[in-house]
């Protein structure tokens, strides 16, 4: 059945409305949800998340603010990135110990896909926002995902979390863009909120001597000069592009390693460093 667009309210529910408009801070309803997918991609379900369409997510009590709504890696995505963070450790840290961090939670979806790839790691979540941590903290119990979900900011809080020295670091990055996204230009890794090499250097230096991975959600094109400030800071670095949409304003994902070289071959999305 085709899916009809509540036009009543008379708004457009777009990506401005849910996360600059009257809905940004509101817990929307699962008319508002599969409304702003019909509105804004032809499908109400677009917002798939936790392996659910909404119709089942929202039906077992999952909940999503209006910019939570807009902001989140949606499970097609979500996986890819998750399968792509697992190959490069079954191929080079294998069998060593793993601690996925996700410094910017919001709906802690790709930590959860993340996860599912790598069964046996820890999940580690920081999510400053103390409504989206609630509501994330809940809906996470309710889909039985083993997160540990802290409230506050990474940089205070993960220093003093106990992690095993053994442990290798898989650090899922995904700040707020804010106007770090130009359509002509890319988006430039030094304008995100924090800038990505001062993510990567707070990591440095909180886990000195150990192997990371660093696995940064990027657009389909970024910023030479920003992306080459990044390469600097580590030993390895592939810049892969998921072509989901033909009409291009694809994300992709930089893989980073410090303290040790991935073996993966390289492929057309290579960026060498």
């Amino acid at each position: 059945m085709a899916y009809s667009s509540d036009t009543s309210s008379g708004a457009r529910h777009d990506r401005n409305l849910l996360l600059h408009g009257s809905k940004r801070n509101e817990v929307l309803t699962l008319a508002e949800v599969r409304q702003y997918g019909a509105d804004s991609f032809g499908d109400p379900d677009y917002i798939r998340i936790y392996g659910a369409t909404p119709p089942d997510w929202y039906g077992r009590g999952v909940r999503l603010l209006g910019r939570t709504a807009v902001e989140c890696t949606r499970d097609e995505l979500a996986d890819r990135i998750g399968r792509d963070i697992a190959e490069i450790v079954a191929r080079s840290l294998a069998p060593l110990n793993c601690a996925v961090i996700d410094p910017f939670a919001g709906s802690c979806n790709t930590l959860f896909w993340i996860l599912r790839h790598l069964p046996n790691a820890q999940g580690l979540a920081f999510e400053l926002d103390s409504v989206v941590h609630g509501l994330t903290e809940r809906n996470l119990a309710l889909m039985g995902a083993g997160i540990d979900l802290h409230r506050g900011d990474y940089q205070s809080l993960l220093p003093n979390l106990d992690i095993a020295s053994e442990t290798c670091i898989v650090a899922f990055i995904a700040p707020p863009w804010g106007k770090a996204l130009d359509e002509a230009k890319g988006l430039d890794l030094r304008a995100t909120i924090p800038p990505i090499t001062e993510i990567i250097k707070f990591f440095d230096r909180t886990f000195l001597a150990r192997k990371m991975l660093f696995a940064v959600q990027v657009y389909e094109k970024v910023d030479p000069a920003s992306l080459s400030d990044v390469q600097a800071l580590v030993d390895w670095s592939e810049l892969r592009v998921y072509a989901f949409n033909a009409e291009r304003k694809n994300h992709g994902l930089l893989l980073a390693t410090k303290g040790w070289r991935s073996q993966a071959t390289k492929d057309r999305f290579a960026s060498p460093h």
